[in-house]
Order: structure tokens, then C-alpha cells, then sequence
């Protein structure tokens, strides 16, 4: 009896297994085959990829009723319920669609060519305004804080201003541009970005490390690249305004019209905050009040053939001012009441046009004027700069896979101040600073097979003192398939160094400014390796992007805190610089409404000198070791949206004084913000939400804020440490806790 079971058993196992049966089928996208596609029963273990033709195969599949999923990186993911018979083979092909995100989008900074994000060979972060709308801020300064890796940084305790921070490196290392063009001056990068209209910003592109074969000095660093919005497909009207418990009212609009031929797009940004606060007590404004307005109009020409053609025009203008509570604008310059105060004006023309030639020829230039006006207590700091800006470039293809861009800019630099820094040798005439620099630079890409692409890059510039300063460039990119893609990137960066243009603290007047030595050029040999890789799953797609970044630094100039705290010392390396580091970003997508991001930064600043006493090490400024962000998106039904956000930072070294009871390095914090918004079908959204939920405010900020003038200081008896008022230890802003809400509206159309 128990044999006859076992053979019955064994037959009906035979006869079923008869009845599976092999599904077949090809993937593709835009008519494409898609490779590496991924093909999976859900909630079983049948499970694929798509070979080199898009085809896929899955074996022996029993009778039933399945959900199948098919995902691949760029695309959106399709579910689609399948029934398998007891035909031996089931056929079926697939087309998806593509996703709309940033890993399709085309970015220009890596390479100065339009590339779709995933064939760049030079790694690029893209972020549009629906990333920065997730913690609204009034200004670009602010939202950029939200990236990983990149650092507003306050260098004042009392006005405010300061600069932008990549992997650590200093602001000064920063290059950033409007449009592919440098129209934000070292002078001005805090003001250059608080007066973006928000609702113009199409994108921002950030590339990390030196890029210096193709945009020249100051990108040595990084580069962020504002990219505005083209008039022909913004909407009709856009509007974003908000308000905070601290009333500070903020708002953003758009407006764009034309006809066939012209699309114009107006915008203006205004930002107003006069309510000063002294919540820690010290008796001074905890953060600056500002009166700030900008405005905005580009034309975009429609031409034969799709040319482009283009104007973009720029005003700013902002009064702002931090200081002791009873400070009004008549103790302007005076020694009675502290405070510094800051007018500053500019005007910013940006232009590109391609030639009518078979071949594409572009040319493009820009023109800015920044004007301040600046007390910084009894020490006035008036200067004026003008940059001009102007370059054509030839982006040939020489061939399916290799294309040649070849190139020649020109940058003029006018600078005067009322500073040492434009001053004759013998200190009796005023001499504005006029810097001339030219330079020409070649790329080759040559995609050398569908997974290999080189490409090579050299850029030559002339400075009118320095002399000649080259600049080579080779990156390399392996793409094995679409989930995998693994970017190296090898160079040298160039600066060209002008203290009075980019460090506040030398203007300030807290502390006396010593140039030791004539300052050469800062030189670095750099290296980045990049790796991205996308994995979907049954429930989400999870993207990891890793990077590892190397900079020696021949020569680096940077201000010399420790020696004395009466002075900043300027001087050229004699020794070396390192800065180093990995970084990581985490993005998850679940086939639900959740999207979580995070990202984490190491990196580690320091340079070894010897000036005399040995070989010492020392570690930057305002540099911490760890950083990060954070956010979590959950969409409800209705139109309902949280948001929360948020960015890490761990210790960085401070400039501290001798003997000083302030920490020499800030402690571990974070500042998180919720938001939730409620989007309507009309096109209008309403928002609100808490910053800084956790409350954290720095413990420590001013240093002997009773006496800023330092009338008392160098009493033995009232002061026996010999502290003296500075505003340069800072590290998170002074706000605290507070509400927020607003209301956007965006009416498409054409």
C-alpha cells in the first residue's frame, strides 16, 4: 500500500511539473532594449535580469495567477497581474516609461555639455526647487544647507555674512555660477545667493572637487550651479510667500509673458526682518535685520534650428545690520553704541547666444557690480568691484562616440576698497586692483564601448603676475550596466588669491591683518573616485552614492588665528595641505509613499608649515570631521505631505583665544525641521511646520560683549586674560526654535 502511494505521488509530482511552463519576453524603454532590467514574481522566488538585448527568462513557472514587477534604473516600475497556463513557453513584452527625476535629467557642469546625469563622466548632484520646498528657506544661501556636504557657513556672530563650505574646504574654494557663468564674485557669495528669486531656479548642479580645466581659479573645491528657469516652459505665475513666529516674512513671485518669437520671465524676491531678538542674553541681536530686494528678468530668443539665445538681468539691494539692542543707524561708524552694517548693492547682466553656423558655436558672457557700504563698528569697509566675463566655446562631435570642446575665456577683475589691500607700496596712493586673466582649455570625450567613456581636459590661464598656470584634467567613467557605474576623475587646481575680496574676518577690524610675504597662486593635485549603484527590490529602489576625494596642496593661504589674537597672519605654505575624505548618500524609494534620503561626510582639513619652530599640524577652521542630512517624505492620501529635514554636524576646530573658556571645538548637534503641506488640485499649496524642533542654539558666541570697542581691555585688573572682543567663534546660527507657515500657487500655461 505504502509503495503504491509513493509511485502515485511520484506520477501526479511528474505530471505537474509537466504543466510548468518558461515565460519569455523583451524589456525596453523609448523603443530601446533595456539591459540589466530587473523581471521578479512577486511574493515567489522566480526572479531575472535582462540580458544585452533587453530579453529576459523565467523557467518552469507552475499554473497561476501572478503580479509581476519589472523595474529598471531611469524608469518608472511597472506591476502587471499575469496568468500562466500549461503552455510550455508564455511570451510577453514589456515597454516602461521613463521616470521624470534627476537621474534622466541633463546637466551641463561636469563636462560644460549637455549629458543626460547618468552618462556623465564627471559626477554631478542635481537638485531642483521640490527639494529645497521641503524645508523653505528665503534664500539659496540657506537651502544649499540641505545638501550633503555642502556648508553655509556664518563667519560673523553679528552681521551674518559668510560663505559656502564643499567637503570641508573653505568658502574662497567655492566657485559658483549662475547659468554656467561666475556672475557670484568671491566679494559676494552671501549676497550674490541671498537675492535668487527661488521661483526662477530650475535646478541646482553641484559638482564636488576641482574643476579648475574648465572653469578656472576659485573652483578648486567645487562648483554650484544655479541654472534658472527658460521662459518658454515656466508657468504664467508663480507666488511662495511665508512668515516665521520671529516675523520674518518672505516672498517669492514669477511672471512670465511673450509671443512666438520672445518668452520674458520676471521675478522678485523680498525678504524683510526687523523684530531684533536677544534671547541668549549677551545683549546683542542674535540674528541680523534685513531689508533686502531683488529682481529678476530673463528673455529667452526663439530662433531657427532651436538656437539659443538668451539675456538675464539681476538688481539687488540690502540693508542689513547686527549689533548691541539699542544700536540705530545714527551710531553708524560711531564708538558709543556696537554695530555693523551693511549696504550693499548690485547689478548682474547675463547673456549667451550661438552662432548661425552648422557647427555649434556658443558665445557667452556676464557683467556684475557689487557696491557696500560698511561699518563693522568705528571700522568702515566701503569697496567696489566690477567683473566682466566673457567666453566661446566649440562643441564638436567627431563622431557617435567622441566629441571635442574647445574653448577661450576671459575674466577682468576691477577692485577697489578703502583697505591696505589696494594701497601703493609706500601706503600714500590708492591703486584699484585690476586683474586681467585669460585662458583657453580643450575636453576630449571619447565613449570608448557602451561601458567605457574617457575623457581628457587641459585649460591654460596667463595671471598678469604669477605668469602662466596649467591645468590638466583626466576622468574616467565604467558602467558595467545600469545599475553600476564607477567614475574617477584626476587634476590639478589653481587660485589666484585676494585676501580683502573673500575674508571677512579681515575686514572686520577685531583683528589686525599681517601679510607676511608676497602670496603666490595656490596650487593642488587632486583625485575623486565616485561609485552609484541602484538596487531595486520587490518593495523599493535603493540608490547609494559613494565618494572618496584627495587634494594636495603645494600652497594654500589661509589666515593664521593662533600666533596672536590681535591679528590674522597671511603667509604661503612652507610645507603642505591636506584635505581628504568619503562621502555617502542613501536614497530610498518605496513603492508606497515613502521616500527616505540620507547622506554622511568625513572628511579631514589640516596643513603641516614650517615657519621657523618645525613641522606643525594644524587643523582648519570651521572644518568639522562629520556631517550629514537627512530627510523622510510620507505623501497621505488627500494631498497631505510631511516632511521631515535636517542636517548633522560633529566637531569643528574654533578660533579661540588664549586662555580662553570657550571650547576650541563646538559639540556634536543637529537641527531638524518637520513640515506639513497640503497640496490642492488648483495648483495652490498650503504649508506650515516648526525649525528647529529640538531648539539647539550655540552655549557660546560673543566674547566680552560689554566692552565690543575693547575700551577696557588692556586693563590687567578688570581683564587679567587679555581677552579681547571678537565675533569669529561660530558654528550653528543663534536661532532657536520657531514656527512657520506660507502658501504657493503656480498657474501653468503657455
Amino acid at each position: 500500500m505504502k509503495l503504491i502511494t509513493l509511485l502515485s505521488l511520484l506520477f501526479l509530482s511528474v505530471a505537474l511539473k509537466a504543466q510548468n511552463s518558461d515565460l519569455h519576453g523583451v524589456v525596453t524603454g523609448n523603443g530601446e532594449p533595456l539591459i540589466s532590467a530587473t523581471v521578479l514574481l512577486m511574493k515567489t522566488s522566480f526572479k531575472t535580469s535582462t540580458l544585452g538585448k533587453g530579453d529576459f527568462t523565467l523557467k518552469n513557472i507552475p499554473p497561476w495567477n501572478y503580479l509581476m514587477m519589472v523595474s529598471a534604473v531611469g524608469y518608472i516600475t511597472l506591476k502587471q497581474k499575469i496568468m500562466v497556463g500549461t503552455d510550455s513557453i508564455v511570451t510577453m513584452d514589456i515597454e516602461l516609461k521613463e521616470r521624470a527625476d534627476a537621474l534622466n535629467e541633463v546637466v551641463v557642469t561636469g563636462t560644460m555639455k549637455e549629458v543626460r546625469r547618468l552618462e556623465s563622466p564627471v559626477p554631478v548632484e542635481v537638485y531642483t526647487p521640490a527639494y529645497f520646498q521641503k524645508n523653505p528657506t528665503p534664500s539659496l544661501f540657506d537651502a544649499v544647507g540641505q545638501i550633503n556636504g555642502v556648508r553655509p557657513q556664518l563667519n560673523c556672530n553679528i552681521c551674518n555674512t559668510g560663505d559656502i563650505h564643499i567637503n570641508g574646504m573653505e568658502g574662497a574654494y567655492t566657485l559658483i555660477l549662475i547659468d554656467g557663468m561666475p556672475i557670484v564674485s568671491s566679494l559676494s557669495t552671501v549676497y550674490g545667493l541671498s537675492g535668487i528669486p527661488n521661483s526662477l531656479v530650475e535646478r541646482i548642479e553641484v559638482v564636488k572637487g576641482p574643476a579648475s580645466s574648465l572653469y578656472g581659479s576659485e573652483a578648486m573645491g567645487g562648483v554650484i550651479n544655479v541654472i534658472t528657469k527658460n521662459p518658454k516652459l515656466a508657468p504664467l505665475l508663480s507666488i511662495d510667500a511665508f512668515g516665521t513666529s520671529w516675523q520674518e516674512y518672505n516672498i517669492d513671485a514669477a511672471v512670465k509673458f511673450g509671443s512666438k518669437k520672445v518668452q520674458s520671465l520676471w521675478g522678485i524676491n523680498y525678504f524683510n526682518y526687523q523684530h531684533p531678538l536677544d534671547n541668549n542674553k549677551d545683549g546683542f541681536t542674535d540674528v541680523t535685520l534685513q531689508n533686502r530686494v531683488s529682481v529678476f528678468n530673463k528673455w529667452n530668443f526663439l530662433r531657427k534650428e532651436n538656437r539659443v539665445a538668451s539675456l538675464a538681468a539681476r538688481f539687488v539691494n540690502e540693508d542689513r545690520w547686527g549689533g548691541q539692542m539699542g544700536w540705530t543707524k545714527e551710531y553708524r561708524g560711531s564708538d558709543s553704541i556696537y554695530g555693523e552694517s551693511v549696504y550693499t548693492r548690485r547689478w548682474e547682466l547675463i547673456g549667451q547666444y550661438q552662432l548661425p553656423l552648422k557647427e555649434k558655436i556658443m558665445v557667452q558672457f556676464s557683467y556684475n557690480w557689487h557696491n557696500q557700504n560698511s561699518w563693522y563698528g568705528k571700522v568702515p569697509y566701503m569697496a567696489t568691484q566690477e567683473v566682466g566675463f566673457a567666453q566661446v566655446f566649440w562643441d564638436k562631435s567627431l563622431g557617435k562616440r567622441h566629441s571635442l570642446l574647445l574653448g577661450g575665456t576671459y575674466r577682468y577683475t576691477w577692485y577697489d576698497d578703502n583697505t591696505p589691500g589696494t594701497l601703493s607700496a609706500d601706503g600714500l596712493v590708492n591703486i584699484p586692483a585690476k586683474t586681467p586673466l585669460p585662458g583657453i582649455f580643450i575636453q576630449d570625450e571619447w565613449k570608448v564601448s557602451d561601458q567605457h567613456t574617457l575623457l581628457a581636459g587641459y585649460r591654460y590661464d596667463h595671471d598678469q603676475f604669477h605668469g602662466s598656470i596649467h591645468s590638466p584634467r583626466l576622468a574616467y567613467k565604467f558602467s558595467p550596466d545600469a545599475r553600476n557605474t564607477l567614475r574617477a576623475s584626476f587634476g590639478t587646481g589653481f587660485r589666484v588669491v585676494n585676501l580683502f575680496t573673500e575674508d571677512h574676518a579681515a575686514l572686520t577690524g577685531a583683528r589686525q591683518v599681517v601679510i607676511a610675504e608676497a602670496l603666490k597662486p595656490e596650487r593642488s593635485y587632486n583625485g575623486n573616485l565616485n561609485y552609484v549603484v541602484k538596487l531595486p527590490s520587490e518593495s523599493f529602489l535603493l540608490g547609494l552614492d559613494m565618494t572618496g576625494f584627495y587634494s594636495y596642496f603645494t600652497n594654500k593661504i589661509t589666515g593664521d588665528f593662533d600666533q596672536n589674537p590681535d591679528q590674522i597672519i597671511y603667509s604661503n605654505l612652507n610645507g603642505h595641505a591636506i584635505s581628504r575624505g568619503l562621502a555617502a548618500n542613501i536614497d530610498l524609494t518605496f513603492y508606497f509613499p515613502l521616500k527616505v534620503l540620507a547622506g554622511v561626510t568625513y572628511s579631514s582639513v589640516y596643513q603641516l608649515d614650517d615657519h621657523g619652530q618645525g613641522v606643525q599640524r594644524t587643523t582648519q577652521l570651521h572644518a568639522p570631521r562629520w556631517s550629514g542630512n537627512y530627510l523622510a517624505s510620507y505623501t497621505f492620501h488627500k494631498g497631505f505631505v510631511v516632511d521631515f529635514t535636517g542636517v548633522y554636524t560633529g566637531p569643528m576646530r574654533l578660533p579661540v583665544q588664549p586662555k580662553d573658556y570657550r571650547p576650541e571645538y563646538s559639540p556634536w548637534f543637529t537641527i531638524a525641521n518637520i513640515q506639513l503641506t497640503k497640496k490642492f488640485s488648483n495648483g495652490v499649496e498650503v504649508y506650515g511646520g516648526i525649525k528647529n524642533i529640538f531648539g539647539f542654539i550655540p552655549k557660546y558666541a560673543l566674547i566680552r560683549a560689554f566692552d565690543p570697542f575693547d575700551k577696557t581691555a588692556a586693563d590687567p585688573v578688570t581683564n587679567p586674560n587679555g581677552y579681547t572682543f571678537d565675533t569669529e567663534y561660530n558654528y550653528a546660527p543663534l536661532q532657536g526654535r520657531r514656527v512657520f507657515a506660507g502658501i504657493r500657487y503656480s498657474l501653468s500655461g503657455n
